[in-house]
C-alpha cells in the first residue's frame, strides 16, 4: 500500500456482531495452504522485496504468470505481462561534472547539483569568501552556527529561493557551500517539487569548502569553477500482469492487487529507522503478498464456478503501486478502461492481518454505488466492518474510481510491521485471509447473479489537511505527472474547475498571468487569488491548447 495516500484514509465504523473464531472446512484449509505457499515465495529473500523495475519484480511476475497457466486462465492480451514506462523523479545525468581549478569533484561526497538546477554549462573565476562577484556567485548555506544544527532548517527551500533571487540579480550560476559543517547536510532530492531555474545551481560540502574557499586559501587568488550540469527525468519500467476469463458478456469485472513492494527501501518509502544503513530486505508479505495471493485464489475460484457467466472477469496484478499508483494509472490509460465496458473494480491490498480478537475489516469505496449497501450486509457475523465511503484511497482502486467505475477496497488495517523488513509470511493470519476471500466470492456471485451493471456515484474527497490558500480549483493533481504543468487526476463536484469545464486528463499550464510548470508554481499561483476573483485558465486537452474563464472560490 502506497504511503503517499495512507495517512488520508479516514474511517467510520459500522458495527456488526462477529464470531469469536472463524471455522475452517477441509476446503478452506487447502486454500490456506496455497495462500501460505504463495505468500512465502513472494516474501522470500530471493525476491529482494519486489521493488519495481528489479529482478525481484520479474521473478514475482514469472511466478504469478505460472499460476495463471496452471489454472488455465488466458492472458488479457497476447501476453500476460504488460510493461509500462514512467518518470520517477529526477536524476543527475551521466557526464555531469563540477570542476574547481583542475580538480573534478566526486559527485555526492564533495558536492552535487541541486534538483532545480538548469541543465547548462557555466564557468567563471571567483574569489574565496567574496560573494556576488563575477558571473558565478558563492553563497553560504547557513547564516549562523545554530542554524547548522537545526533539524528543522529547510535547506532546499532556502537554496531554491536564494538562487532564484540571485538569478534575477544577474548570476549565471550559484554555488552554495556548507560554511559550518552542518549536522543535517542536504542530499539530492529526486522528488523535489521545486521547478528548474534558468541557471546551474550546486551545493558543496564543508570539506570541499574548507579545501578551496575558506579563509586559509584566500592567498591563492581567484579560483576557476566550471559547472557542466545535466538533470534528467528518471525513467523506469514496471510490469503489470493481467489474465482474463472471456464469457462474451457485455461488461467486465476487474479484480486487482499490487504485487510490488519496497525492495531494500531505496526509494525512501521505508518506515524502518535504519533502512539506509542496514540495507535490509522489505519482504512485503502483507503488503501486498497477501492481496496478490488472494487475487490468484479468486481467479481460481471464479474459473471453477460454472455459474459465474454473466460478466467477463479480468484479474490484474499491478506494479509501481508503492511509488504512487503508477501501474494502475498506466493500465487504465493504456488499456482504455472506461465505464462503458467495465462494471466495477474490487481491490485487495493488505488483507493478511485480520485480528482474531476484533475481526476488524475495512471496506472502502462503499459510497461509489448504491449496490454496495447490500454488500455491507453480506459480511454476516464474520467481520466487524470499518466503512469508508470514498472512492479515493491509498491503493489502486483510486485509479478506477477516477474512470467513473464503482469500486470496493478490502483492507485488514495497519500494523507495526508496515513498510518494514518485519512484514514476513509467518505473521499472516491465513484462516482470516480465507474468510475475506470467501466474503469477496459472495459479493462476486451476488453481482453476477443479478446480471446488472451497478450504478456509479461520485463520493466526497476527503481533505488531506489544512490549506494555506484562500482559494482552490477543486482538482486532484496527478502527482506522478512530471512533463510540465499540472495534470488533473480528478475534479470535485460544484467546484471552480468543473464549473469552468475542466476535465480529468487536462494539463493546466497557466492560471491568470502565472505560468504553471508544476506543483510549486501551481501553489504559488493559487496564493495570488482570493474567493470571487475571476481569471482565465490555460490548459491542454488531447494535445490542443485551450482557454476557459474561471471564478475562484474556497
Amino acid at each position: 500500500m502506497t504511503a503517499r495516500y495512507y495517512s488520508f484514509l479516514l474511517l467510520l465504523t459500522f458495527s456488526t456482531t462477529f464470531s469469536a473464531a472463524i471455522a475452517q472446512s477441509k476446503a478452506d484449509k487447502k486454500v490456506a495452504t496455497q495462500l501460505r505457499a504463495d505468500i512465502t515465495y513472494l516474501a522470500s529473500d530471493s525476491l529482494e522485496g519486489r521493488r519495481t523495475s528489479t529482478e525481484g519484480e520479474r521473478k514475482a511476475g514469472d511466478y504469478i504468470v505460472a499460476r495463471y497457466k496452471t489454472i488455465k486462465i488466458s492472458p488479457y492480451k497476447s501476453d500476460y505481462k504488460l510493461p509500462f514506462h514512467f518518470v520517477y523523479g529526477k536524476e543527475i545525468a551521466a557526464g555531469t561534472q563540477i570542476r574547481i581549478g583542475n580538480t573534478s569533484l566526486q559527485l555526492k561526497d564533495d558536492g552535487f547539483p541541486l534538483p532545480f538546477s538548469a541543465s547548462k554549462h557555466a564557468t567563471g573565476d571567483v574569489m574565496p569568501d567574496i560573494l556576488e562577484q563575477g558571473n558565478i556567485w558563492l553563497v553560504p548555506l547557513y547564516t549562523n552556527q545554530d542554524q547548522s544544527t537545526d533539524p528543522h532548517f529547510e535547506a532546499e527551500k532556502f537554496m531554491y529561493e536564494k538562487a532564484k533571487e540571485e538569478a534575477k540579480k544577474g548570476a549565471s550560476g550559484v554555488v552554495f557551500y556548507d560554511n559550518f559543517g552542518g549536522s543535517f547536510p542536504p542530499a539530492f532530492d529526486r522528488h523535489s517539487e521545486y521547478e528548474p531555474l534558468d541557471i546551474p545551481v550546486i551545493y558543496l560540502s564543508n570539506t570541499t569548502y574548507q579545501k578551496y574557499f575558506s579563509a586559509a586559501t584566500t592567498d591563492k587568488g581567484p579560483v576557476n569553477i566550471d559547472l557542466n550540469i545535466t538533470i534528467n527525468k528518471a525513467e523506469r519500467t514496471g510490469t503489470n500482469i493481467a489474465a482474463y476469463i472471456d464469457n462474451k458478456a457485455p461488461y467486465t469485472v476487474i479484480l486487482g492487487a499490487h504485487y510490488d513492494h519496497l525492495g531494500y527501501g531505496e526509494d525512501g518509502n521505508s518506515l524502518y529507522a535504519n533502512a539506509v544503513k542496514e540495507h535490509k530486505i522489505h519482504h512485503g508479505a502483507d503488503d501486498n503478498g497477501s492481496g496478490t495471493a488472494a487475487l490468484m485464489e479468486m481467479a481460481r475460484a471464479i474459473k471453477k464456478n460454472k455459474k459465474l457467466r454473466n460478466f467477463n472477469y479480468l484479474f490484474v496484478h499491478f506494479s509501481g503501486e508503492e511509488l504512487g499508483l503508477y501501474g494502475s494509472k498506466a493500465f487504465v490509460k493504456e488499456q482504455g478502461i472506461d465505464s462503458a465496458h467495465f462494471a466495477f473494480m474490487i481491490n485487495m491490498d493488505m488483507v493478511g492481518r485480520l485480528n482474531d480478537s476484533t475481526h476488524s475489516l475495512t471496506l472502502g469505496g462503499v459510497g461509489t454505488s448504491p449496490a454496495w449497501n447490500d454488500v455491507v450486509d453480506m459480511a454476516g457475523d464474520d467481520f466487524k466492518l470499518n466503512i469508508d465511503s470514498s472512492g479515493v484511497g491509498p491503493s489502486d482502486h483510486t485509479s478506477f474510481y477516477y474512470a467513473n467505475m464503482p469500486v470496493l477496497f478490502f483492507f485488514t488495517g495497519s500494523h507495526k510491521d508496515y513498510h518494514k523488513p518485519s512484514d514476513v509470511a509467518d505473521a499472516i493470519n491465513y484462516p482470516g485471509e480465507v474468510a475475506i476471500i470467501k466474503y469477496i466470492e459472495r459479493v462476486v456471485a451476488k453481482m453476477d447473479k443479478e446480471n446488472k451493471k451497478p450504478e456509479f456515484t461520485a463520493t466526497k474527497q476527503k481533505s488531506t489537511g489544512k490549506s494555506s490558500f484562500k482559494v482552490t480549483l477543486g482538482i486532484m493533481p496527478d502527482y506522478t505527472f512530471e512533463s510540465g504543468g499540472v495534470r488533473i487526476d480528478g475534479v470535485s463536484d460544484n467546484r471552480p474547475a468543473i464549473k469552468a469545464g475542466l476535465k480529468q486528463g487536462d494539463i493546466i499550464t497557466k492560471l491568470g498571468d502565472i505560468k504553471i510548470n508544476g506543483m510549486q508554481s501551481y501553489m504559488e499561483a493559487l496564493s495570488k487569488f482570493k474567493p470571487g476573483d475571476k481569471t482565465n485558465v490555460v490548459f491542454t486537452r488531447d494535445g490542443k491548447e485551450m482557454t476557459l474563464p474561471i471564478e475562484l472560490s474556497k
